[in-house]
């Protein structure tokens, strides 16, 4: 019974932790930036890669999103074929969850995206890291353009 009572404690004691601290070399503030890589169903990158060029980005620009920039892999093996990959800024971390939201539940993106579905889904996986800039990263700039 106490080894049962000393696991539930400990379940309960891990399940409310705090996520862990980014390294100290990381900016907690400032601005939020979020990397996404999707990977598209067998065929539907170009699909992909329209709904965002005709659709998405505009979209992400009305709910208050930056867009960073847009890549895809140069090699097969890295997923050139079926991988998308974007960073987006934003404020805050919280300036971040109201802009998702937001654009979630706009009408026009709800339409797009039915539309853009029609013959199957797009996107089989997402995937989101959220990151912060590293404390030497301006700094380093700062003294280059000093030269």
């Amino acid at each position: 019974m106490r080894t049962l009572l000393l696991l539930c404690t400990a379940f309960v004691a891990t399940s409310f932790a705090q996520t862990p601290a980014p390294s100290p070399s990381v900016k907690t503030t400032g601005k939020f930036y979020e990397m996404r890589i999707y990977h598209a169903f067998p065929g539907k990158l170009e699909d992909l890669h329209n709904r965002f060029r005709n659709h998405t980005n505009a979209l992400f620009v009305k709910h208050g999103m930056e867009i960073v920039g847009f890549w895809g892999p140069m090699d097969k093996e890295k997923g050139s074929e079926k991988d998308l990959i974007y960073v987006l800024a934003y404020p805050s971390r919280e300036a971040r969850e109201a802009s998702w939201k937001a654009f979630q539940a706009d009408p026009v993106w709800m339409e797009a995206r039915k539309a853009s579905e029609a013959n199957g889904k797009l996107v089989e996986k997402a995937e989101s890291i959220y990151m912060g800039e590293v404390n030497y990263f301006t700094a380093g700039m700062k003294a280059k353009k000093k030269k």
